[in-house]
């Protein structure tokens, strides 16, 4: 588990004038990765952290000669146009270049006359996924959104009774996977029509999002090898935001036995930006179960988990729709959580996911699953947010919503922030819907 050093000191400032607004994203306190090239052009694409405004072109500051040992050799492997080489070197590497980056981008750096002629300006910037996502598994760890989606269907037993036991998953599809600005058509799949005795073929008519955060994989595990829990952090690179798109109409004929397949396969959307789990150490938080839940078994527990496993992120969901972008209106918020909610702990995620033996590679990607909170406003899904298609969701623009409509744009936003800590953001992550192509 990252420990706090001095780059999470909130007094540091950066030489880039804008790391230092309040408000920003990207302080020099978070230095998130991304993979990115300049907009409109042919270039390579390559690893970068974020600063400010601003890019830190990784693979042309290794070449400046500004980093030495394990940072070297990290910011070396950062010139790849995705990041799973840096991804597979593990903690040590990653933690030295965040250091070393830190200590460079700092007021009065001696490195800063280097690095400012590396910096590429985010508004100039275009990104694709940072890493080679080889297996993508979306786990179930809200038991808000289990409870509220279960009383939908099970109102007398909403939650299956494994829940509470195991971390649910399902392996989802890579190859769909986006970073933020995807525009997707509307999913074509079959549904069974209310009071229908058969099926029909057509374009979802129930579209909705769902709110999670992304985990990359870092170092992996041998076919056959355990990670146990009190390691299991040591696997991760860093959190990430991300929109499981989920056709709710086709999911409902689909889903059983196997579970879901064309209601989910079409479209995932992910932030460009990776936060690392250094950058997140201020703002762990204590594991806790009620007690009268069961408690995990032991290879789900710890004594680090029950201190700090979990971890406080801020999570905003906002629709923009066609009219409000006609009338240059923003976004209006449909809810605000927080990651401490979820039941599941990323430590328990690695460690049940690998328990039987699987291998997992640098640059998997694992789903928290929908991540509501308590409260109705806390949802992270429209069918939760309108019980099912029976409540409207009121616009302050007078637009009334049930589930998304071609056009509609989802945007998601994350950040930490606490007293005594700097704050730190994951950027935005949106997508557009566009109408079905039949």
């Amino acid at each position: 588990m990252s420990l706090i050093n001095e780059s999470h000191d909130p007094s540091l400032k950066s030489w880039v004038a804008q790391a230092n607004e309040p408000g920003s994203d990207f302080p020099i306190q978070n230095l998130p990765f991304a993979v990115f090239r300049r907009k409109g052009s042919d270039e390579a694409f390559r690893g970068g952290i974020a600063i400010g405004d601003q890019i830190v072109d990784l693979g042309a500051a290794a070449g400046s000669g500004v980093f030495s040992g394990e940072a070297a050799s990290g910011a070396t492997a950062c010139g790849d146009a995705s990041l799973n080489r840096l991804m597979a070197m593990g903690p040590s590497i990653w933690s030295a270049l965040r250091l070393a980056l830190s200590r460079a981008l700092r007021t009065g750096a001696p490195e800063a006359t280097i690095l400012a002629g590396t910096l590429a300006p985010q508004a100039q910037a275009e990104y694709t996924v940072p890493a080679r996502i080889g297996d993508y598994t979306d786990f179930y760890t809200s038991v808000h959104h289990a409870t509220n989606i279960g009383k939908l269907f099970r109102p007398d037993n909403p939650l299956m009774p494994n829940y509470k036991w195991v971390p649910i998953g399902y392996h989802g599809r890579a190859s769909s996977i986006g970073v933020s600005g995807q525009a997707f058509s509307r999913p074509i799949g079959q549904t069974l029509p209310p009071g229908a005795t058969q099926p029909e073929l057509g374009p979802c008519k129930r579209l909705d999002y769902e709110l999670e955060l992304g985990i990359f994989v870092g170092t992996g595990n041998e076919s056959g090898m355990q990670v146990p829990i009190t390691e299991a952090e040591s696997h991760v690179f860093g959190l990430c935001l991300l929109n499981d798109w989920s056709a709710r109409d086709i999911q409902a004929w689909e889903y059983q036995p196997l579970g879901p397949f064309l209601s989910k396969n079409f479209a995932t959307t992910i932030s460009p930006w990776i936060v690392t789990m250094d950058a997140l150490a201020p703002y762990r938080v204590p594991f806790t179960r009620p007690e009268s839940d069961p408690q995990p078994l032991p290879y789900l527990d710890s004594t680090q988990q029950r201190e700090a496993g979990a971890i406080d992120v801020q999570l905003e969901v906002c629709i923009e729709t066609e009219a409000m972008r006609a009338a240059r209106t923003p976004g209006a918020r449909l809810s605000l959580t927080s990651y401490r909610h979820a039941y599941w702990t990323i430590a328990q995620m690695v460690a049940h996911h690998t328990v039987n033996g699987c291998n997992l590679q640098p640059g998997d990607l694992l789903g928290t699953g929908t991540l509501s909170g308590p409260s109705l406003d806390q949802a992270g899904a429209l069918i939760e947010l309108t019980a099912g298609g029976k409540q409207l969701v009121d616009l302050p623009n007078g637009e009334q919503r049930t589930f998304l409509e071609d056009g509609d744009v989802v945007i998601m936003r994350g950040w930490c922030q606490k007293a005594g800590a700097a704050r730190i953001g994951f950027g935005d992550c949106y997508a557009r819907v566009l109408p079905a192509m039949c």
